[in-house]
């Protein structure tokens, strides 16, 4: 999946736009009845025939186009596998003049959807067939997503026998609201293998997340080979918080991990944060501290002790064996390089190690992500700020200084989205210096006014970050971050004229089964009347 350096919200087709109007049953749930759909996130236009069901059976099946690119031919793959087994189950190819069997379903990329994007879909389901039409690869893997959350929960689950998949007549008029749709995992506090992380992406993919930002390194350990720097795995990458035996990734297991998620069209964006949150590196290469000493490898939760030596040329030619590497693995068109919580410089030093490695990062041909704190800094257009303070310091953010060079603001409010802070004060897991939030406290905001002075053209999305100083293996991740990052989903994506906490709670209670199914250890926190 690729996206354009700036991503502006995403414009809808007159078609779709003249449809845009709240889904008919929002009303009804605000009163208590049950949803007649359970869709996440919710869509911009849903209606339903007063009568008729389409059924999906061993033989039902599913069609491309003859000259169908691998990407489409990918996503026929996916609904042929998700909907099971059966001698009929894969995607047939079918010329443009043939028309498709009654009782199909066809996937169908259509150019006039060009002003809906990469990721519009119209799903379309009637008694003799189903049919899919989106632009482009991503939108028909959106679309289904949208069928597979209206078959039941079942449709999880591979060992269920004598699965009844029946749906609704009715069409699904939809277009996501932001471009950036994001989650983040800190790998570096604690390490995350990859399968940990690809079952992370599956479940981000049936909520339309699209991008997956990986915090590769900390002051508790570095996670991604670096060949030129080879003490990096060897020493930085033998801890972790509280101790242990720490990891990290391959180049082989990165570039696979990338591969996994641009196939459910994730994108993920790594982050090597500098020049703090740097002890893993420091006390792998001396070099890169003033006094030439290596300090000791850290296992504790402390923050804001460590930083890269800005005066030193060596400092900047790591950065950039760095980064050379980094964009060589990475084929999307974002390196995030942290810059926050650095105490240990002055104003002048952080803001010109800051617009130094900017300038790395663009020689490569990327676009710079970085946390709050670089906005001050003489930054290009191209780069994008994620704003994420949410203490009495967020009245001095600087985001507002990007914005109005240009720039673009990612939102991930610490108070809002920081899925590591504790549901309540009973909450086991988690931290609580941002507040606890709640499920409720999640959803209900908006992300395009929250900070008063980026105009709401400049905010392109939001992220749902998830630190890990408390979090050990892969449950423990899954605990705190769902259902909240399911509340951060819906914000990304719907409109505000369908959203609303009444019907996202009924519709979230539907979900209960169907994370089961797919073996989640999600809260059940009690604000959802889990079903």
């Amino acid at each position: 999946m690729r996206l354009p350096p700036r991503l502006p919200v995403l414009r809808m087709l007159p078609l779709v736009a003249a449809l845009l109007v709240p889904a008919p049953i929002t009303a009804a749930v605000a009163q208590g009845a049950a949803p007649r759909h359970a869709i996440i996130p919710a869509p911009n236009r849903i209606e339903f025939a007063r009568s008729g069901t389409f059924t999906i059976t061993d033989s039902t099946p599913v069609f491309i186009a003859a000259d169908a690119d691998d990407d489409t031919e990918r996503v026929g793959r996916q609904l042929a596998t998700m909907l099971g087994p059966g001698a009929t189950r894969a995607a047939r190819r079918l010329p443009e003049a043939v028309r498709a069997p009654a009782g199909a379903i066809r996937l169908v990329r259509d150019e006039r959807f060009e002003d809906a994007g990469a990721e519009g879909y119209v799903l379309d389901v009637r008694t003799d067939g189903v049919t899919i039409r989106a632009r482009e690869a991503a939108g028909l893997f959106y679309g289904v997503q949208t069928l597979r959350q209206l078959l039941p929960w079942s449709i999880e689950h591979r060992a269920a026998l004598a699965r009844r998949l029946v749906l609704p007549v009715g069409e699904v008029v939809d277009v996501p609201r932001f471009a950036w749709r994001g989650a983040m995992l800190d790998v570096a506090r604690h390490f995350l293998p990859p399968a940990d992380v690809k079952r992370y992406l599956d479940v981000m993919a049936l909520y339309k997340l699209n991008m997956l930002h990986l915090h590769l390194a900390d002051d508790q350990g570095w996670r991604l080979e670096i060949l030129s720097r080879p003490n990096l795995t060897r020493h930085g990458a033998s801890t972790q918080v509280g101790g242990g035996a720490g990891g990290f990734y391959t180049q082989a297991e990165y570039r696979d991990l990338v591969a996994y998620a641009a196939a459910r069209h994730i994108m993920i964006v790594p982050e090597i944060d500098m020049p703090g949150h740097t002890n893993a590196a420091l006390a792998s290469y001396p070099e890169l501290t003033c006094d030439g000493v290596a300090p000791p490898l850290y296992t504790g939760i402390r923050v804001g002790f460590s930083a890269m030596c800005p005066s030193k040329e060596s400092t900047y030619k790591f950065v950039e064996d760095v980064v050379l590497e980094l964009a060589e693995l990475t084929p999307g068109p974002y390196l995030h390089l942290g810059g926050d919580e650095v105490e240990k410089l002055t104003r002048a030093e952080y803001l010109g190690f800051i617009e130094r490695v900017e300038k790395i990062v663009r020689a490569q041909g990327k676009n710079m992500i970085g946390w709050g704190e670089i906005a001050p800094a003489n930054l290009d257009p191209s780069t994008i700020v994620q704003h994420w303070r949410s203490d009495a310091r967020a009245s001095r953010d600087s985001a507002h200084l990007h914005a109005e060079r240009g720039g673009s603001v990612i939102m991930s409010p610490g108070n809002r989205t920081y899925l590591d802070m504790k549901y309540d004060s009973t909450t086991v897991l988690g931290l609580r210096w941002a507040g606890l939030i709640s499920v409720q406290h999640a959803y209900s905001w908006e992300p395009s006014t929250f900070l008063p002075r980026v105009p709401a053209d400049k905010v392109i999305g939001v992220e749902a970050p998830l630190w890990a100083e408390t979090l050990e293996k892969r449950a423990d991740y899954e605990y705190l971050a769902f259902p909240r990052l399911i509340a951060i989903a819906e914000l990304g994506w719907s409109r505000a004229n369908v959203r609303g906490w009444d019907g996202f709670r009924a519709r979230l209670g539907e979900h209960g089964p169907r994370l089961q199914a797919l073996g989640v250890n999600f809260y059940r926190s009690p604000e959802i009347p889990w079903k």
